[in-house]
């Protein structure tokens, strides 16, 4: 059954698109709802630089990020989750950013 709410979450990121995901990321690290065994300022300060890169809106105006419901779905069942699970899924989507952003470097 745990591991089900995990897989599940995982097939949702796998759906999103990257500024999805790094909304999801800077949210994740902004809350203190999660109790990630991350530095969280750090990842936020390096999915922030990234977010920015990649969407124009972020960096002219204040986001709301309510207005993104995945990425308000995903936030609220993560915190249904135990921390373990928290962070197997912040692990899962920090690789997969990390993984497309240097991807993308190399294009």
């Amino acid at each position: 059954m745990k591991n089900e709410k995990v897989e599940f979450l995982r097939d949702m990121i796998k759906d999103m698109d990257v500024k999805d995901k790094l909304r999801l990321a800077i949210c994740m690290c902004d809350s203190d709802w999660l109790h990630l065994e991350y530095d969280k300022n750090e990842y936020w300060q390096y999915f922030d630089e990234l977010l920015k890169e990649n969407d124009e809106e972020y960096r002219t105006i204040l986001i709301n990020f309510a207005k993104y419901k995945v990425v308000m779905f995903a936030m609220a069942k993560i915190m249904e989750m135990e921390q373990t699970e928290q962070n197997k899924v912040a692990l899962y989507l920090f690789n997969k950013i990390n993984f497309e952003s240097s991807k993308k470097q190399l294009v």
